[in-house]
Protein backbone atom coordinates (compact mmCIF):
# COMPACT_ATOMS: atom_id res chain seq x y z
CA UNK A 1 0.00 0.00 0.00
CA UNK A 2 1.32 3.54 -0.65
CA UNK A 3 0.42 4.09 3.17
CA UNK A 4 3.32 5.66 5.32
CA UNK A 5 3.67 6.51 8.78
CA UNK A 6 2.67 10.12 9.17
CA UNK A 7 6.14 11.40 10.15
CA UNK A 8 7.90 10.33 7.39
CA UNK A 9 5.20 11.51 4.74
CA UNK A 10 5.80 14.71 6.55
CA UNK A 11 9.67 14.56 6.07
CA UNK A 12 9.20 13.92 2.52
CA UNK A 13 6.54 17.18 2.00
CA UNK A 14 10.09 19.27 2.18
CA UNK A 15 11.67 17.37 -1.28
CA UNK A 16 8.36 16.85 -3.09
CA UNK A 17 8.54 19.82 -5.22
CA UNK A 18 12.65 18.80 -6.32
CA UNK A 19 11.16 15.27 -6.92
CA UNK A 20 8.49 16.72 -9.42
CA UNK A 21 11.28 18.43 -11.10
CA UNK A 22 13.66 15.52 -11.08
CA UNK A 23 10.83 13.12 -12.40
CA UNK A 24 9.61 15.39 -15.33
CA UNK A 25 13.50 15.66 -16.41
CA UNK A 26 13.51 12.08 -16.28
CA UNK A 27 10.69 11.62 -18.57
CA UNK A 28 12.01 14.38 -21.16
CA UNK A 29 15.39 12.86 -21.09
CA UNK A 30 14.63 9.18 -21.57
CA UNK A 31 11.13 10.09 -23.48
CA UNK A 32 13.38 8.94 -26.65
CA UNK A 33 14.17 5.70 -25.96
CA UNK A 34 10.32 4.07 -26.44
CA UNK A 35 8.96 3.29 -29.46
CA UNK A 36 5.26 5.47 -30.33
CA UNK A 37 2.48 3.68 -27.82
CA UNK A 38 -0.28 2.06 -30.12
CA UNK A 39 -3.42 3.55 -29.92
CA UNK A 40 -5.33 2.65 -26.26
CA UNK A 41 -5.52 -0.95 -25.48
CA UNK A 42 -9.01 -0.99 -24.40
CA UNK A 43 -10.15 1.50 -26.96
CA UNK A 44 -12.73 -0.42 -29.31
CA UNK A 45 -10.29 -1.05 -31.77
CA UNK A 46 -7.08 -3.16 -32.61
CA UNK A 47 -6.91 -6.89 -32.65
CA UNK A 48 -5.10 -7.58 -35.25
CA UNK A 49 -5.67 -7.12 -38.81
CA UNK A 50 -7.63 -4.76 -41.38
CA UNK A 51 -10.06 -7.12 -42.78
CA UNK A 52 -13.57 -6.02 -42.53
CA UNK A 53 -15.08 -4.85 -39.52
CA UNK A 54 -12.25 -2.51 -38.28
CA UNK A 55 -11.91 1.32 -38.77
CA UNK A 56 -8.78 3.33 -38.66
CA UNK A 57 -7.74 4.08 -35.46
CA UNK A 58 -8.99 8.67 -34.41
CA UNK A 59 -6.62 8.49 -31.10
CA UNK A 60 -3.98 10.36 -30.91
CA UNK A 61 -1.19 8.06 -30.38
CA UNK A 62 1.41 10.71 -29.21
CA UNK A 63 -1.55 11.61 -26.38
CA UNK A 64 -1.81 8.89 -23.04
CA UNK A 65 -5.75 8.20 -22.24
CA UNK A 66 -6.36 8.12 -19.04
CA UNK A 67 -9.77 6.13 -18.99
CA UNK A 68 -8.38 3.52 -21.52
CA UNK A 69 -4.38 3.57 -20.59
CA UNK A 70 -3.64 4.72 -17.09
CA UNK A 71 -7.00 3.69 -15.39
CA UNK A 72 -6.78 -0.13 -16.43
CA UNK A 73 -3.32 -0.49 -14.97
CA UNK A 74 -4.17 1.16 -11.51
CA UNK A 75 -7.31 -0.70 -11.34
CA UNK A 76 -5.59 -4.26 -12.11
CA UNK A 77 -2.57 -3.98 -10.21
CA UNK A 78 -3.32 -1.14 -7.34
CA UNK A 79 -6.60 -2.31 -6.22
CA UNK A 80 -6.91 -6.31 -6.09
CA UNK A 81 -10.58 -6.66 -4.01
CA UNK A 82 -11.08 -10.08 -2.87
CA UNK A 83 -6.90 -11.01 -2.39
CA UNK A 84 -7.29 -10.21 0.96
CA UNK A 85 -5.56 -7.66 1.02
CA UNK A 86 -8.06 -4.95 -0.67
CA UNK A 87 -5.21 -2.68 -1.37
CA UNK A 88 -7.20 0.77 -2.70
CA UNK A 89 -10.14 -0.28 -3.48
CA UNK A 90 -12.08 0.79 -0.38
CA UNK A 91 -9.92 3.68 1.85
CA UNK A 92 -9.27 2.74 5.45
CA UNK A 93 -6.45 3.45 8.23
CA UNK A 94 -4.18 0.56 6.41
CA UNK A 95 -4.10 2.45 3.32
CA UNK A 96 -3.57 6.04 5.03
CA UNK A 97 -7.00 6.34 2.78
CA UNK A 98 -5.76 6.16 -0.68
CA UNK A 99 -8.35 4.82 -3.25
CA UNK A 100 -7.72 4.35 -6.78
CA UNK A 101 -10.56 3.16 -8.16
CA UNK A 102 -12.02 6.61 -10.42
CA UNK A 103 -9.75 9.56 -11.62
CA UNK A 104 -11.84 11.88 -8.93
CA UNK A 105 -10.63 9.48 -6.06
CA UNK A 106 -7.37 9.12 -7.47
CA UNK A 107 -6.73 13.00 -7.66
CA UNK A 108 -8.08 13.72 -4.36
CA UNK A 109 -5.51 11.27 -2.44
CA UNK A 110 -2.78 13.89 -3.73
CA UNK A 111 -0.33 11.02 -4.53
CA UNK A 112 0.17 12.34 -8.09
CA UNK A 113 0.80 15.76 -7.58
CA UNK A 114 3.15 15.10 -4.31
CA UNK A 115 5.26 12.23 -6.34
CA UNK A 116 4.34 9.73 -4.39
CA UNK A 117 2.56 7.00 -7.00
CA UNK A 118 5.84 7.96 -9.29
CA UNK A 119 8.20 6.98 -6.57
CA UNK A 120 6.05 3.78 -5.44
CA UNK A 121 6.07 2.36 -8.79
CA UNK A 122 9.54 2.95 -9.56
CA UNK A 123 10.73 1.53 -5.88
CA UNK A 124 13.71 -1.34 -6.05
CA UNK A 125 12.86 -1.55 -2.21
CA UNK A 126 10.26 -4.89 -2.28
CA UNK A 127 9.57 -3.01 1.55
CA UNK A 128 7.78 -0.24 -0.50
CA UNK A 129 7.82 -0.72 -4.01
CA UNK A 130 4.00 -0.80 -5.42
CA UNK A 131 2.18 -3.04 -6.29
CA UNK A 132 3.48 -5.18 -2.79
CA UNK A 133 4.61 -8.91 -3.50
CA UNK A 134 3.23 -10.85 -3.93
CA UNK A 135 2.01 -9.19 -6.98
CA UNK A 136 3.86 -8.32 -9.33
CA UNK A 137 5.48 -4.88 -10.18
CA UNK A 138 4.40 -3.03 -13.07
CA UNK A 139 6.55 -3.27 -16.80
CA UNK A 140 8.14 -0.48 -17.73
CA UNK A 141 5.99 0.04 -20.34
CA UNK A 142 2.84 0.85 -17.81
CA UNK A 143 5.39 2.87 -15.65
CA UNK A 144 6.29 4.68 -18.77
CA UNK A 145 2.70 5.07 -19.71
CA UNK A 146 2.03 6.65 -16.44
CA UNK A 147 5.08 8.88 -16.38
CA UNK A 148 3.82 10.01 -19.80
CA UNK A 149 0.38 10.91 -18.62
CA UNK A 150 2.14 12.67 -15.79
CA UNK A 151 4.41 14.78 -18.14
CA UNK A 152 1.30 15.24 -20.06
CA UNK A 153 -0.79 17.14 -17.12
CA UNK A 154 -2.06 14.08 -15.72
CA UNK A 155 -5.64 14.75 -17.41
CA UNK A 156 -8.46 13.29 -17.15
CA UNK A 157 -8.99 11.97 -20.77
CA UNK A 158 -10.73 9.76 -22.98
CA UNK A 159 -10.60 8.94 -26.75
CA UNK A 160 -12.54 5.37 -27.99
CA UNK A 161 -11.69 4.01 -31.48
CA UNK A 162 -14.43 4.05 -33.90
CA UNK A 163 -14.27 0.47 -34.67
CA UNK A 164 -13.98 -2.90 -33.19
CA UNK A 165 -12.70 -5.92 -35.05
CA UNK A 166 -14.28 -8.83 -34.35
CA UNK A 167 -13.08 -10.49 -38.00
CA UNK A 168 -9.79 -10.84 -37.36
CA UNK A 169 -9.51 -11.99 -33.25
CA UNK A 170 -6.60 -14.35 -32.34
CA UNK A 171 -4.46 -15.07 -29.34
CA UNK A 172 -1.45 -13.83 -29.82
CA UNK A 173 -2.93 -10.51 -31.45
CA UNK A 174 -6.12 -10.31 -29.47
CA UNK A 175 -6.17 -11.69 -25.79
CA UNK A 176 -2.95 -12.07 -24.96
CA UNK A 177 -2.15 -7.82 -24.92
CA UNK A 178 -5.51 -7.73 -23.00
CA UNK A 179 -4.22 -10.50 -20.51
CA UNK A 180 -0.65 -8.74 -20.21
CA UNK A 181 -2.69 -4.81 -19.46
CA UNK A 182 -5.52 -6.36 -17.09
CA UNK A 183 -4.87 -9.73 -15.71
CA UNK A 184 -1.20 -10.96 -15.16
CA UNK A 185 -0.68 -8.42 -12.48
CA UNK A 186 -2.26 -11.11 -10.35
CA UNK A 187 -2.50 -14.08 -12.50
CA UNK A 188 0.83 -14.67 -13.09
CA UNK A 189 4.48 -14.94 -11.21
CA UNK A 190 5.05 -17.75 -8.23
CA UNK A 191 1.47 -17.07 -6.47
CA UNK A 192 -1.02 -16.67 -8.76
CA UNK A 193 -4.04 -15.73 -7.92
CA UNK A 194 -6.76 -18.69 -7.97
CA UNK A 195 -3.46 -20.85 -8.76
CA UNK A 196 -4.36 -19.87 -12.13
CA UNK A 197 -1.10 -18.42 -14.31
CA UNK A 198 -2.91 -16.71 -17.72
CA UNK A 199 0.92 -16.35 -19.17
CA UNK A 200 0.40 -19.61 -19.62
CA UNK A 201 -2.16 -20.69 -22.54
CA UNK A 202 -2.87 -23.70 -20.70
CA UNK A 203 -4.50 -22.09 -17.48
CA UNK A 204 -6.31 -19.92 -19.65
CA UNK A 205 -7.46 -22.94 -21.98
CA UNK A 206 -9.06 -24.53 -19.02
CA UNK A 207 -10.81 -21.53 -17.71
CA UNK A 208 -12.21 -21.01 -21.27
CA UNK A 209 -13.00 -24.36 -21.81
CA UNK A 210 -15.23 -24.59 -18.47
CA UNK A 211 -17.16 -21.61 -18.86
CA UNK A 212 -14.75 -19.63 -15.91
CA UNK A 213 -13.61 -17.29 -18.19
CA UNK A 214 -16.59 -16.31 -19.40
CA UNK A 215 -18.63 -15.80 -16.28
CA UNK A 216 -15.64 -13.51 -15.20
CA UNK A 217 -15.14 -11.35 -18.05
CA UNK A 218 -19.35 -10.98 -18.33
CA UNK A 219 -19.78 -10.48 -14.84
CA UNK A 220 -22.90 -13.26 -14.32
CA UNK A 221 -23.76 -13.79 -10.87
CA UNK A 222 -22.44 -16.29 -8.91
CA UNK A 223 -20.73 -18.73 -8.76
CA UNK A 224 -18.59 -16.57 -10.87
CA UNK A 225 -16.24 -13.91 -9.50
CA UNK A 226 -16.38 -10.76 -11.80
CA UNK A 227 -13.09 -10.02 -13.57
CA UNK A 228 -11.07 -7.63 -13.65
CA UNK A 229 -12.37 -6.89 -10.19
CA UNK A 230 -12.70 -3.18 -10.25
CA UNK A 231 -13.09 -2.11 -14.05
CA UNK A 232 -14.12 -4.74 -16.14
CA UNK A 233 -13.71 -4.79 -19.65
CA UNK A 234 -15.13 -2.68 -22.77
CA UNK A 235 -17.74 -4.34 -24.53
CA UNK A 236 -15.96 -4.72 -26.90
CA UNK A 237 -13.59 -6.67 -25.37
CA UNK A 238 -15.99 -9.09 -23.66
CA UNK A 239 -17.14 -9.80 -27.58
CA UNK A 240 -13.92 -10.22 -28.78
CA UNK A 241 -13.04 -12.84 -25.71
CA UNK A 242 -16.38 -14.63 -26.54
CA UNK A 243 -15.52 -14.96 -30.43
CA UNK A 244 -12.53 -16.42 -29.45
CA UNK A 245 -13.89 -19.10 -26.79
CA UNK A 246 -16.87 -20.22 -28.96
CA UNK A 247 -14.24 -20.53 -32.16
CA UNK A 248 -12.72 -23.31 -29.34
CA UNK A 249 -10.23 -20.81 -27.51
CA UNK A 250 -7.56 -21.70 -30.07
CA UNK A 251 -4.11 -20.94 -29.33
CA UNK A 252 -3.46 -18.93 -32.99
Amino acid sequence: MIAMAKSERSQRKRWVVGLSGLVMAFLLINACKHEPLEAPLDGIGGGGGNGGGVEEAVCDSNTIWFQQQVLPILASSCTNPGEGLDCHHTPNDENDDIQIISYETLMASGIVQNGDLWEAINEDDPEKIMPRPPFAPLTPDQIAIIGQWIQQGAQNNSCENAGCDTLNVTYSGTIVPVLQARCTSCHSGTSPSGGLDFTQYADLFTVANDGRLEGAIRRLPDPYIPMPPTLGLNDCRVRQFMIWIDAGAPQN
